[in-house]
């Protein structure tokens, strides 16, 4: 008598590296929708569909220059400072964890952390709204403070080490094509959270989920 196929194991972690906008905290819409406004008052006509496919997860300075070539001039010289200034306060009066975020980081028994394109101002006050921040003190590594921004794997390389993990014992929780590919470029086990439609670039490499929960079917993260 043939028996059944066993699932395969959880393979072990010993740190979990999460993103911040979009995996945890429910930012990546919001952000988009001020962005979109601002932009119209600009006179220039952009789509919130589109600007989120063109930006999700990518570095500030780099979607600057691809709105000046969109609109083929420049962008008022303060267009940076006063859009994170109307994300933050939208971000007071809307944002929200991702589903099961609390939840996962709660249950946690192994070491994790959080490794985000975004400034250590908005990290925080992301987190700090969503009740996440607790969780993450003295644990969060910005892009801008590595100077290096993902797709590059420096910042989760950072973290790593920080932690005092190896790479291929870190487990990358991202939501974004460029964060995925970072994760992967860094030698880590990667986890895409797609809970709609899945990203067609995608890596190979990386195991698509679509809830945070998923987590516990695929790694070994009660300790």
């Amino acid at each position: 008598m043939t028996k059944p196929a066993q699932a395969a194991s959880p393979a072990p972690v010993d740190l979990v590296i999460f993103d911040c906008d979009g995996t945890l905290v429910d930012s990546e819409t919001v952000a988009t929708d001020v962005l979109v406004a601002y932009l119209a008052e600009l006179g220039t006509q952009l789509s919130a569909e589109v600007a989120l496919a063109r930006f999700k997860g990518g570095r500030m300075a780099d979607c600057v220059i691809e709105l000046e070539q969109m609109r083929g001039q420049p962008l008022p010289a303060d267009f940076t400072k006063v859009l994170r200034e109307r994300i933050a306060l939208v971000l007071h009066q809307r944002l929200q964890p991702i589903e099961g975020a609390l939840e996962l980081v709660k249950s946690l028994k192994v070491p994790f952390c959080m490794a985000s394109n975004g400034p250590l101002k908005q990290i925080e006050l992301s987190l700090g709204v969503t009740g996440l921040l607790s969780y993450f003190e003295g644990r969060i590594f910005s892009a801008y403070e590595v100077g290096s921004w993902k797709p590059a794997p420096d910042l989760f390389l950072h973290a790593a080490a920080q932690m005092g993990v190896e790479p291929s014992r870190c487990a990358v929780v991202e939501d974004s094509l460029p964060g995925v590919q970072a994760g992967v470029a860094a030698g880590m086990q990667v986890f895409a959270l797609q809970p709609e439609q899945v990203e067609a670039k995608l890596p190979k490499q990386a195991k698509v989920i679509s809830r945070l929960a998923e987590l516990h079917d695929h790694i070994n993260i009660a300790g």
